[in-house]
Formats: structure tokens, sequence, C-alpha cells
């Protein structure tokens, strides 16, 4: 890659390329592009895997014709970010035949669930809701092990969400429309920090 006067440090095919082979040089790591800058995803210790488990299975059982899936989003349209959430609800055939950065206009909601890594728990927090927002993605799940909480986040206007609702763990959630699903969040009391 080389830095050129009047482009960003780094284009999405570049990036894309990078990300690409990040993992077989170091297995399991996810990287993102975000407000311009490179960031690694860490990976999921056994209680955040059992948390996407559990969505999984309820979005399944409550819209079979969705499916949670594992790809990352181009996002952030005007500079070309891409994330990696945690899940990503579209119909089950959306992305079928497309590579591992998908266009968001199927996805009804994305997911991310905290970490205990703090740059990572930085971008959920703050940098994802805005990305997701400025892509006009319907609904963002945060799932909070750390405070407990679900944290729902819809109606994006371009630039934030306009409706973001906190309950905690053991609550039941309604996921809006166009997700509309309801879940009991009781079994997430098992998998907090």
């Amino acid at each position: 890659m080389t830095a050129t006067f009047g482009r960003p440090q780094m284009l999405p095919g570049e990036f894309e390329e990078l990300a690409h082979l990040a993992p077989r040089a170091v297995e399991g790591i996810r990287l993102e592009f975000l407000n311009g800058r490179l960031a690694v995803k860490p990976r999921p210790d056994g209680n955040h895997s059992r948390v996407v488990e559990w969505l999984v299975r309820s979005c399944l059982q409550a819209r079979p014709e969705l499916f949670l899936h594992h790809h990352g989003v181009k996002v952030q349209r005007a500079r070309d970010g891409r994330a990696y959430p945690d899940g990503v609800l579209a119909p089950s055939e959306a992305f079928a035949g497309l590579g591992e950065w998908v266009d968001a206009g199927s996805v009804l909601m994305v997911a991310e669930i905290t970490d205990a890594e703090a740059e990572a728990d930085h971008r959920a927090r703050v940098e994802k809701p805005r990305a997701y927002a400025e892509t006009d993605i319907p609904v963002y799940l945060l799932i909070d092990r750390e405070s407990a909480e679900v944290v729902v986040h819809s109606q994006p206007d371009g630039v934030r969400y306009e409706r973001v609702q906190t309950l905690p763990f053991g609550r039941t959630v309604q996921l809006p429309e166009p997700v509309g699903i309801s879940l009991d969040t009781e079994p997430l009391k098992n998998w907090v920090r």
C-alpha cells in the first residue's frame, strides 16, 4: 500500500485483501475498518459464543425465514467502513453467492456482544451505533455482558439512532420492526463477565 496525497491511507479493496489474509497469519483474527482506522476484533470467549448461540436459536424459533449470518458488513457509506458484527440478521438466502463483505441493504439487524478488550468494547458502545445508523441498518442490538443489559437501537436517521432502549437481563425485549422478535433475556444472566 502506498500513501498518496488526496486519498485515504487505505482503500476498501486494500482493507478487504488484508482482512482476508489476516486469519491465515493469526488464527481467528478478524479485522474491522471504522472511521478510517484499522481495528482488531478479539476472539470470542466461551460465554460470548454461548450468547451468539442463544441469539441464533431465538431468532430461528421466532422467524425461521431469517438467519443470523456471520458476515462482514459494508458500513459508513461516505467513509467506506467495514464492520464484523457478532451477528447479521437477514433473510436466510440474502448473501448466497456473495463474498465476505456484504452490502447492508438486506440487513434487518446487527448484533454485538461486549468484550473484555477495552478498544473493542468502546467500538461496540460508541463507534458502531453511529456506523450502523449511518448505514441505515434498522436495528442494532448490543448485548452488554459488563452491565448485564440489552440495548436496542432503532429508527436510524442517517446519523444516529433516534430510539435507544436499555433493559436488564431477565426482561423480555421486543425488537422493533422490521425484526419483530421478542427475546427472553433470562438465559443471558448465565454468561455475564
